[in-house]
């Protein structure tokens, strides 16, 4: 099944008839595979590792698929006909995407945007910077909008420190630099929930310690501050969210291994600790599934002995879940809005 912009480019293919295209931030959906029809060849860039996964299989000599916040760099100079960018959720992402775009396209090349009519689209002419022409209206339809525009002026080259701020946070463990790029969940303060969670740290945690979800890399931070000795393993499906960790990481002269899982998929072996504030909403719905799959697959990946702890919404369900796969559950600290689980295999 396409999703509602897919099936909107499909509406407007004749725009990148034989057309070399570059596909940025695009859904889980094959639309790249089915571009072919059109262009010549297609490049695909996922921002998220669940879409990157649903693409790839169908990967051919003609459609090349991605994952990350950028190509390779043996690819940062390739150019293309025409750049299609899917407008993303978190709405501060736009500008990456578009000077992204810009690096890609010679002048007078073709910008193709699309998103649903809810998601932020309609501000795309504000957005947009001096160096495309002004983005034209080209179909509605779908409950999508779809805009067009042309490079017009080359555009400054890319340097992911334009796009990350950097800020002193205060933690249980002590301050840290945080390193947050565009379109990356941060407050500049603890939340409520990773407070608690950082708060409540178990003091013999040791050996091989999963970070679920990492984020910018606040927990895993703090822990590796509370005990450097530890083998973090920091993981995350969003592109920005990973290179914001290793950032993060970077700013405070912490080393961990950071990289892309669709969920457990791919973690291999057993962890002493798993620690986290897991994100279970997927885009802008909350989803038990997320929830139970996650505990399910923790409890696989705990070595005997190991330690899984997480701070999760009080409303959301879990107590149940955790006792099915764990067989017991502690809530070892609460405040209005959030519990901490906690057990030791």
């Amino acid at each position: 099944m396409l999703t509602n912009p897919s099936q909107a480019l499909i509406r407007n293919s004749e725009l990148f008839q034989q057309h070399k295209v570059l596909i940025l931030n695009y859904e889980a959906d094959t639309f790249a595979s089915q571009c072919l029809d059109w262009a010549s060849h297609v490049k695909a860039l996922a921002f998220d590792f669940n879409h990157h996964q649903t693409l790839s299989p169908y990967a051919n000599d003609k459609l090349d698929c991605y994952f990350g916040h950028q190509l390779p760099d043996t690819l940062a100079a390739e150019k293309f006909d025409s750049v299609i960018i899917y407008f993303p959720k978190a709405k501060p992402l736009m500008g990456y995407l578009l000077q992204l775009a810009a690096q890609h396209l010679g002048i007078n090349g073709l910008l193709v945007i699309v998103g649903e009519n809810k998601g932020g689209i309609k501000s795309i002419t504000k957005l947009t910077p001096s160096y495309y022409s002004t983005p034209i209206k080209q179909d509605n339809a779908r409950h999508c909008l779809l805009y067009t525009c042309y490079l017009t002026h080359i555009a400054p080259a890319l340097l992911l420190s334009d796009w990350v701020s950097q800020y002193a946070l205060e933690t249980p463990q002590g301050q840290l630099q945080i390193c947050n790029l565009v379109g990356v969940f941060s407050e500049k303060r603890l939340d409520q929930g990773t407070e608690l969670l950082l708060s409540h740290l178990p003091e013999n945690l040791q050996g091989r310690v999963l970070d679920f979800g990492c984020g910018a890399g606040v927990i895993s931070a703090a822990l590796l501050k509370a005990n450097p000795t530890l083998n973090m393993e920091c993981i995350d499906i969003n592109a920005m969210a990973l290179a914001s960790c290793q950032l993060t990481l970077a700013a405070n002269n912490m080393q961990a291994k950071v990289y892309p899982s669709d969920g457990f998929k791919q973690i291999s072996g057993q962890f002493n600790g798993i620690i986290s504030n897991p994100p279970f909403h997927d885009g802008l719905t909350s989803t038990t599934d997320i929830a139970t799959q996650f505990v399910k697959h923790s409890a696989d990946s705990l070595a005997t002995g190991g330690i899984w702890q997480i701070v999760a919404n009080r409303h959301l369900p879990y107590s149940d879940t955790i006792a099915a796969h764990f067989g017991n559950v502690n809530v070892t600290a609460e405040n209005n809005k959030y519990k901490l689980y906690f057990h030791q295999h």
